[in-house]
């Protein structure tokens, strides 16, 4: 799977309409492999990207009556996509696109989409009256995989399918609504109530951290810290193993909150989004309109691509075999003018290796210097821990998952209050 990719303007026309589906004839590029013309290419690869929504008639929710999360769980969702993509490099690749892509492709997305966005309305009922509950397999996924050894694409599909298990609405996903939930009471939210994109990007840092699954091991997340990234903490995250066995440093996926502007996105971000969304590097971006979530993954022209949380669909049980895919991949990509994006939102990178994450952190450095037209650039890589400025460093324990450090830092980026230099 490309990390990031952008529909070029070429051949596409002029499309004045916001949050419309993207023409069907259009040229498109990803990343910087140039597809004239070729729109089959550049809707396998959206559609490949795992698609998260609101649901319904779910496990209940605990605390709560709840059994959907229409109307309130949006940017939870949209976090959700972008792990979702980080797994997906992590465990598929770049180049893997799901063989099925196009076999959904074609169906009339007039028809669908008016046929979802009638369950917009969050059902407050009873919960289901059968408890259903996510089996989590006993033995690691690796030692499935050796079973298929001589068939790629079944290797990768069951990557794929265990990828979307693990963010099933059930208690028991790993990164499911219920636990994310869960992380979220920690830092003062509850079912129900809006999560920022900042609050969010905490919480599955947490989910992460928490997972117990041996094919987990590999992977961790780090937040920067009043839009700083501390090059050293990263890597102390990369480097520390949870089994002693093994020396291998850990991938990343490195969450970085920001804001655009003041009350209102400044267009003068706009090269800067453009260009973090270009990089291979890129996972996405956590955003949207006021209020609205969206998860950006591309643009067009100066218009942004995204994958739109906002249908209300019925529960999938993910702990059946072979169970439907098709509602967890968009059939049609929409798109926003960048000029109607909140300025609130988190930008998300993935770095396989330490190596990576330095070459990463340089390519990135290197484009916000030059896309920095004041003296200070939106976001920053320094060397050194945060420790080193005077930072409070931050400790998790089993008793309390986010240290009064984190919950000061979570409850200020919740008011959606910066410091705007």
């Amino acid at each position: 799977m490309r990390a990031a990719f952008a529909a070029a303007a070429a051949g596409a026309g002029a499309f004045p309409d916001e949050d419309e589906l993207l023409p069907a004839r259009s040229g498109c590029t990803i990343e910087d492999h140039v597809i004239a013309g070729n729109v089959e290419e550049f809707r396998k690869d959206f559609i490949s990207r795992i698609w998260l929504t609101y649901r319904e008639e779910f496990p209940q929710i605990e605390g709560s009556a709840l059994t959907t999360d229409c109307g309130w769980g949006c940017t939870l969702r949209t976090g959700q996509m972008l792990l979702a993509q980080g797994l997906i490099l992590h465990f598929l690749g770049r180049a893997w696109t799901w063989p099925d892509a196009l076999n959904i492709e074609n169906s009339d997305s007039e028809s669908w989409t008016s046929n979802t966005v009638k369950k917009f309305t969050a059902s407050f009922e009873a919960s289901l009256s059968g408890e259903r509950e996510l089996k989590t397999p006993t033995i690691s996924l690796k030692e499935k995989i050796e079973r298929y050894s001589d068939d790629r694409e079944m290797q990768n599909e069951i990557y794929h399918r265990k990828i979307i298990s693990w963010f099933g609405d059930s208690p028991l996903a790993l990164f499911g609504l219920h636990q994310l939930i869960e992380y979220g009471k920690k830092s003062g939210k509850k079912a129900g109530d809006w999560y920022g994109p900042a609050v969010v990007a905490h919480i599955l840092r947490k989910a992460v951290e928490e997972a117990r699954h041996p094919d987990l091991k590999g992977i961790t997340i780090y937040v920067a810290q009043d839009c700083t990234v501390y090059s050293s903490d990263v890597i102390d995250k990369q480097c520390t193993s949870m089994a002693s066995d093994n020396t291998n440093d850990k991938a990343v996926i490195i969450l970085v909150p920001v804001r655009l502007g003041g009350e209102r996105t400044n267009a003068d971000y706009l090269d800067f989004v453009k260009g973090i969304l270009s990089l291979e590097y890129c996972v996405g971006i956590i955003g949207g309109k006021p209020k609205q979530s969206y998860y950006f993954a591309g643009f067009q022209d100066d218009s942004l691509i995204y994958m739109d949380p906002h249908y209300c669909q019925s529960f999938v049980d993910v702990s059946i075999k072979d169970f439907p895919l098709e509602t967890f991949h968009c059939p049609s990509p929409k798109k926003m003018s960048f000029r109607k994006m909140d300025p609130s939102c988190t930008i998300g990178f993935y770095c396989r290796n330490v190596q990576d994450f330095k070459r990463a952190s340089e390519e990135i450095t290197k484009m916000l210097k030059i896309s920095s037209k004041e003296k200070y650039p939106l976001f920053t890589f320094v060397n050194g821990h945060s420790r080193d400025y005077d930072f409070t460093s931050t400790t998790t324990s089993e008793e309390d998952l986010f240290s009064e450090d984190e919950k000061k830092r979570i409850k200020r980026f919740s008011t959606e209050e910066f410091v705007l230099l």
